[in-house]
């Protein structure tokens, strides 16, 4: 990378080892291998005050959004959604976020989530933010969601994206960008053939630290440093310069979340 070449993680929650010295060095891995700017997405009342100190610790590289993750929608959902909703009312904050729907570990929930992800997709159209949103065994039901709410205001990323051809271009049909993680690097995932096809105007860069760390690091804890590695993959896939890619991914992350 060279200095003039930079890359945003758009998706990483680093600011779980916020009171940590870990977190500092991370920072400066970050900026050694031209990481210049996080995006810090929120899960529950409980780590709100650790985004808000590492986006307050480090004001020019760290963003926060706020939202309720969607594993966090329990029978007391309303309750949590009143302190983050209060807490966007009370900072600057960069996107709604991390929200969607997970049917991955308890699909009872379903209807909570379902609504949960009304209310915050309302609040962000209504104050004009993006979106980051986390979908995982839910496609189809997050397609009719996001089918409802779309009137032309709903902007913003589809997390993680490990989906189809077919899924990516319904998203993008949608109005969202996808999120391009570690799952990139996977042999077998399948995701490195989707991406090969897809324009970089409509991809953002992200880790989703501390989960699902690229290649050559799988298996062990992500960092946001590790980001140079993803979009290294994808300059490959393309058969493009390593430099293209920091562009056009800095420069759609720039516009999404107006940084």
């Amino acid at each position: 990378m060279t200095q003039e070449t930079v890359l945003i993680d758009t998706h990483t929650h680093a600011y779980y080892l916020y009171g940590d010295a870990e977190l500092d060095i991370q920072m400066q891995r970050c900026f050694d291998h031209g990481i210049q700017q996080l995006l810090l997405p929120n899960v529950d009342r409980a780590s709100i005050p650790k985004v808000l100190g590492m986006a307050a610790d480090y004001p020019a590289n760290c963003y926060p959004m706020m939202g309720l993750h969607p594993c966090e929608v329990r029978a007391d959902y309303l309750d949590e959604l009143a302190v983050v909703e209060r807490a966007i009312a009370e900072n600057k904050v960069y996107a709604i976020g991390e929200i969607g729907i997970d049917l991955h570990w308890d699909k009872t929930t379903l209807p909570q989530q379902q609504e949960a992800f009304r209310i915050q997709t309302d609040w962000a159209k209504a104050l004009g933010l993006p979106v980051s949103i986390h979908c995982r065994n839910a496609f189809d039901e997050l397609f009719q969601l996001l089918d409802e709410q779309q009137d032309g205001r709903l902007t913003g990323v589809l997390h993680c994206f490990t989906g189809t051809l077919q899924q990516a271009e319904r998203t993008i049909a949608l109005g969202l960008h996808l999120g391009i993680g570690g799952v990139v690097t996977y042999k077998n995932a399948g995701l490195d053939q989707v991406v090969s096809q897809l324009d970089l105007r409509h991809l953002v860069l992200e880790t989703d630290a501390p989960y699902l760390a690229p290649v050559p690091h799988r298996g062990k804890r992500n960092e946001s440093s590790y980001l140079l590695h993803i979009a290294q993959k994808i300059a490959d896939l393309q058969g493009i310069p390593l430099a293209a890619v920091a562009n056009a991914t800095t420069e759609n992350a720039k516009r999404i979340f107006r940084i």
